[in-house]
């Protein structure tokens, strides 16, 4: 943990942030060699792989219906009703973000307008290594299919035995995913992206993972659609004397516990707070199941800012664009105006972040390391693409031509003028 200092308007510098880009060259140079033998090899270059970094092996790299029916039957009843209820709250949440197709007429006769269309197939990337992703499924699944995606195909890696986590293989089943394959990491992006024998290619890949994978996504951009490069999850907290340390402190940890990557920021007002935090943070550690990977990221990632005043914190805020905010003042909801950027704001002691991963409904699917300053939440949009429709009229022509000759004699393109005055040549003769 570091602790640093930010005076009146003070403004916080790319070193005192010290975030390091989400990429390497070595994962670069290994997700470039993985998806070059995927092209050539197949399915071959799958089974080899998944031998290699899964040390696991399957009869079929296509996990049955009978696995999935298997595994919805054998979960806990609590995580099945679990699914269930999260399920409902995503799918009525992101319901409510669907557009329509619109057209207008212009009264000289021109018709304008925009059609929307949900991509044809798209491919669910699930992680699978250090914890099972059930929500990830459902976060990913149902806007597709609110959007009207008629394929969606799901990838994730095996467990070193061959199965999959029944966890996961139930949340498929409840959002209606029934192509799913057992392979994970760069070469499942590759096999989405350009297809083997046994995996047709995808239009857009969503969903998180390593450095691999976030490489692997990066370099197939441009020839598939891809949603976001995800960095390690974060979470920053504002907070002041009105704070309850303990919940600060849990907070901070069920962010930290996400990876030893993860980055976590306490920003406050209230200096006296923060040896209270950091104490809770020691009791609290004490009993976490995950405990060497929480102090990792901690011990590694977390960066206390102590401020002079509330605008240098909210200005602090502003220059991290979290992934994850979380407000511990009071009045909170008076603070959101000036949040401008960030992923998913959590307002009020009420509000852990936990809720926005499993249950509330809005995606926890967002824009991590500052992309948070010209990306938003994954949403039913990403699912669908729109097309301009132009439809003119004699009349609409004539009133535009004089602009259209105007701008193209500007611009040195003479056949695009031509081609509006041939029209009422033509029309003439």
């Amino acid at each position: 943990m570091r602790v640093d200092y930010l005076d009146a308007g003070e403004r916080l510098t790319a070193e005192t942030l010290g975030r390091e880009p989400f990429s390497s060259s070595e994962a670069n140079a290994v997700a470039a060699d993985i998806i070059k033998t995927v092209r050539q090899a197949g399915d071959a270059a799958l089974v080899n792989y998944t031998k290699q970094f899964d040390k696991a092996e399957r009869k079929s790299l296509e996990v049955s219906p009978l696995e999935i029916e298997k595994a919805w039957r054998d979960i806990d009843a609590n995580l099945r009703d679990a699914l269930e209820y999260a399920a409902n709250a995503i799918r009525d949440f992101h319901e409510r973000q669907k557009t329509q197709s619109w057209f207008v007429t212009r009264p000289d006769g021109a018709m304008l307008g925009s059609k929307l269309t949900a991509l044809k197939s798209v491919g669910i990337y699930v992680p699978g290594g250090r914890a099972p992703y059930p929500s990830t499924v459902l976060m990913n699944a149902l806007p597709a299919q609110v959007a009207g995606v008629k394929r969606i195909i799901m990838v994730t890696p095996p467990k070193a035995d061959g199965s999959i986590d029944k966890g996961i293989l139930a949340a498929a089943k409840l959002a209606g995913i029934t192509e799913i394959y057992a392979v994970g990491g760069a070469q499942a992006i590759a096999a989405l992206a350009y297809g083997t024998e046994s995996i047709d290619p995808v239009d857009k890949i969503f969903g998180p993972g390593n450095a691999y994978v976030a490489a692997a996504k990066r370099l197939v951009s441009g020839d598939v659609g891809i949603d976001m490069i995800a960095g390690p999850s974060e979470v920053a907290i504002l907070a002041d004397e009105s704070s309850d340390a303990s919940l600060v402190a849990i907070d901070l940890l069920a962010q930290a516990e996400h990876d030893p990557d993860a980055c976590t920021f306490l920003i406050t007002t209230d200096e006296a707070l923060v040896d209270e935090v950091i104490e809770r943070i020691e009791h609290h550690l004490a009993f976490s199941s995950r405990q060497e990977i929480t102090k990792q990221s901690i011990d590694n990632n977390c960066l206390v800012l102590v401020c002079d005043d509330l605008p240098t914190a909210i200005s602090a805020v502003n220059d991290i664009a979290p992934e994850h905010l979380e407000i511990h003042m009071d009045q909170p909801l008076e603070l959101l105006g000036l949040i401008e950027n960030v992923g998913a704001v959590f307002l009020g002691p009420w509000t852990p972040q936990s809720v926005g991963d499993y249950t509330a409904g809005p995606n926890h699917t967002l824009p991590t390391n500052s992309t948070a300053r010209w990306e938003s939440p994954l949403s039913v949009d990403d699912f669908v693409k729109r097309t301009s429709v132009v439809s003119y009229s004699y009349a609409a022509l004539s009133n535009d031509a004089p602009y259209i000759l105007a701008l193209a004699k500007a611009e040195g393109f003479w056949a695009h003028g031509r081609a509006v005055e041939l029209r009422f040549e033509e029309e003439d003769d």
